[in-house]
């Protein structure tokens, strides 16, 4: 401390000279203190507060400060490197934006070490875990698309969970191999060396995937299945690596032992899972109190998702699975409660927290990888190398080769091939592996898991992108969908659902449809203010998609307002109307021909037409009556009154039961309005709240025999005197 108070005076004295102020010499370092001289402090030397022989001006006290200070400039220089990035012509087109920060934090590095010679400052993976990952998981679950993650989160935890297993049990047991074969050099590393640094090197990196994946715009499905791999695989990975630092520390593993282990992953996780509900719930709830205090309801998303994932490695549970969680928990309810203002600063701010902890964590990861501590092993390091690419890919096509027969659209062998090389590792690999108790093999676990992730990042991350363009992978649509498109894919979700429940198939979208009705009956209407309550589901449909529009994907360019469609001509929608009607008659008598005559028959054609910008069977304010086999459509309560852009006059065909065999029936539905028309021609089919959340429920089709339990709705309208036909 003397040296710099020493510097902190002369300094002093040299900017201050007009005040008469004299400084003495240091004096000679002696045994005993000297006698205090005159207008300095006895102690250690500096100047007395309280002496009136002169005031200091201006001082320097770079100790009070020192913390502080070098985290802004770590920060301001991540911050300048990626402003240099984006403003550097043709780079960014050619080399990721990882591959520049990390060569920059080799640059430092560098010259932090031909300075200091000495090994500059390391990447704590304290402060990795605590402060770096957390933003950016959150920003990933956040802003997760919710949609296509559920619809593939069978094949995500698939890959997230067994092949995770399959890559940290096949690089440990064949690292081991190696080891015994070359035991001259290696033979210290035992076989739960090795397990432990298969799992920690199987750790694919979500930072270094979003970071890469973002700039290839790959097409969504393949998009979401790397990233939400590379997410739960962390997960994975981290409570594995902890199971094997636990077996190291025991004098002897016993087949109790790794049964316990087995149960402690699986609790972890879900551990993990029910915090970051929890919490994700608590926060909803909160921010339907936040109108009088607009200004702090953005604090409790990132109060409470913190919390999670503090509360989880408190409870030594899986974090990243309680901020995710809670993240995609929250944001429908929270994006409901708070204002637009709000949310705009919820999205920006997490982008901004989420963008500076990467550009850190690469920063470091430059830096850190120049050091004095480094062990070569020629066999060891590209024994490793290959045995990540190798197990990874004979991972996925093996995993890939049993889930396409479950799935419906089969990740094709381009997208299989993208997905395994896309494995990047990168900080969370580099902070694990510092973690490892001292042994005399330490420095070559540090020395290769650099290796491994330089060559990921550069070499895999700098050709993926050739690799995309060469195999013709399909890219992601570069605008934002319309709100028709959302409302025709909710429709045919509402379709697909109607089909599972009339065959009796619980599938994904029977599930689906379940948890909404769940949602919208108790969830919204607890967590959400009734004075924000969307009436209709077409209206948030549209909310939703303005709320994208908004943070919206930046990347996506604007669209020509001069692109109009040619509207349909009424021949061809008499065309499509009835092709639909065919198709959908021609699977209604086979459904129906599967069962006996009292089954229930599947579809009918509803041909709607509604007044301008379409309005649809639920809008109108449509009512369901339950209908006896060949008796006329019962009496209806009279509909809400319509917008004058949606009013319409309707009315129905009566209901015939006609005996046959596989008891079809057919209901046409042949509205009538004035104006400019469009029609549209769907199936009807048991599904309440087809699209609009409203009290209407379209049928599954007329009864034919003695209802059951599930028995099939069908839907009426009241025409323009009134009355029902």
């Amino acid at each position: 401390m003397l040296a710099p108070r020493t510097l902190s005076l002369l300094l002093s004295a040299s900017l201050l000279g007009f005040s008469g102020l004299t400084l003495p010499a240091e004096p000679p370092p002696h045994p005993h203190h000297p006698p205090p001289q005159p207008g300095l402090n006895g102690s250690d030397g500096a100047l007395s507060a309280d002496l009136p022989v002169a005031l200091r001006v201006f001082s320097v006290d770079y100790h009070h400060v020192q913390a502080p200070f070098e985290i802004v400039l770590w920060i301001m220089l991540a911050s300048l490197a990626k402003l240099g990035f984006h403003w550097s012509g043709r780079v960014p087109a050619v080399v990721p934006e990882s591959c520049l920060l990390i060569m920059v934090g080799l640059l430092v590095g560098g010259v932090i070490y031909g300075v200091r010679h000495s090994a500059p400052p390391t990447l704590s993976a304290e402060a990795f875990f605590l402060f770096l990952l957390p933003p950016i998981v959150l920003d990933a679950g956040y802003f997760l698309p919710g949609r296509l993650f559920f619809e593939n989160l069978g094949t995500i935890l698939w890959y997230a969970v067994l092949g995770t297993l399959w890559n940290v049990l096949g690089i440990g047991l064949s690292l081991h191999g190696v080891c015994l074969l070359a035991s001259a050099s290696l033979g210290d590393v035992s076989l739960l060396h090795c397990l432990l640094f298969g799992s920690l090197i199987a750790a694919v990196d979500p930072v270094a995937v979003l970071s890469v994946f973002q700039e290839v715009r790959v097409n969504e499905q393949l998009h979401i299945l790397v990233f939400g791999e590379s997410l739960l695989n962390d997960a994975v990975t981290v409570v594995l690596y902890k199971l094997f630092e636990s077996f190291l520390r025991l004098p002897s593993v016993s087949g109790l032992d790794v049964l316990l282990g087995g149960c402690r992953v699986l609790a972890v996780g879900l551990g993990g899972l029910c915090v970051g509900l929890f919490f994700g719930l608590v926060a909803a709830l909160t921010s339907r109190f936040t109108s009088r205090a607009p200004v702090i309801a953005p604090l409790f998303v990132f109060l409470y998702s913190y919390l999670s994932y503090l509360t989880s490695e408190m409870l030594h549970l899986s974090g990243i699975t309680a901020i995710v969680t809670c993240a995609v928990t929250m944001k429908q309810y929270v994006e409901a409660n708070v204002s637009e203002h709000s949310n705009i600063s919820i999205q920006y701010f997490l982008k901004m927290w989420s963008s500076v902890s990467e550009t850190l964590i690469f920063i470091f990861l430059g830096v850190s990888t120049i050091q004095d501590i480094h062990m070569w092993s020629w066999p060891f390091v590209f024994s490793t190398l290959l045995l990540c690419l190798v197990w990874r890919a004979s991972g996925v096509l093996l995993l890939t080769a049993v889930v396409n027969k479950l799935r419906r659209n089969a990740v094709t062998f381009r997208d299989q091939f993208i997905i395994a090389y896309g494995g990047l590792r990168g900080a969370i690999c580099f902070s694990l592996v510092f973690l490892i108790d001292d042994f005399p093999k330490k420095r070559l676990f540090i020395t290769t898991t650099i290796v491994v992730i330089l060559f990921t990042v550069f070499v895999q991350g700098m050709t993926i992108k050739p690799l995309v363009e060469l195999l013709d992978v399909k890219r992601k649509k570069r605008a934002l969908p319309t709100v028709s498109e959302e409302i025709h894919s909710r429709l045919i979700d509402h379709l697909l659902a109607g089909i599972e429940d009339v065959v009796g198939y619980w599938g994904q979208h029977y599930w689906k449809d379940k948890f909404e009705q769940f949602n919208r009956k108790y969830l919204r209407r607890f967590l959400i203010r009734e004075d924000h309550q969307a009436p209709s589901s077409i209206l948030r449909v549209y909310q939703e998609l303005e709320r994208r529009e908004q943070r919206g994907d930046e990347e996506a360019p604007p669209v020509d307002p001069r692109r109009h469609g040619r509207p349909l001509l009424p021949e061809e929608m008499d065309s499509i109307r009835r092709i639909l009607s065919r198709n959908l008659q021609r699977f209604s008598n086979k459904v129906g021909g599967r069962g006996s005559s009292g089954t229930n028959a599947l579809c009918h054609t509803l041909s709607v037409t509604a007044g301008v910008r379409g309005a649809t069977a639920a809008d109108a304010g449509l009512q369901q009556t339950r209908l006896a086999p060949g008796r006329r459509c019962g009496a209806a309560q009279e509909a809400p009154s319509l917008t004058p852009e949606l009013r319409g006059t309707m009315h129905t065909s009566h209901c015939h039961a006609p005996a046959t065999a596989g008891g079809g029936q057919r209901v046409q539905w042949s509205p009538q309005s004035e104006g400019r028309t469009q029609q549209v021609s769907h199936s009807v089919l048991h599904k309440p709240d087809a699209l609009t959340g409203g009290p209407v429920s379209l049928g599954s089709g007329c009864e034919s025999g003695p209802r059951t339990s599930r028995g099939p709705h069908i839907l009426t309208t009241p025409s323009a005197g009134g009355q029902n036909r």
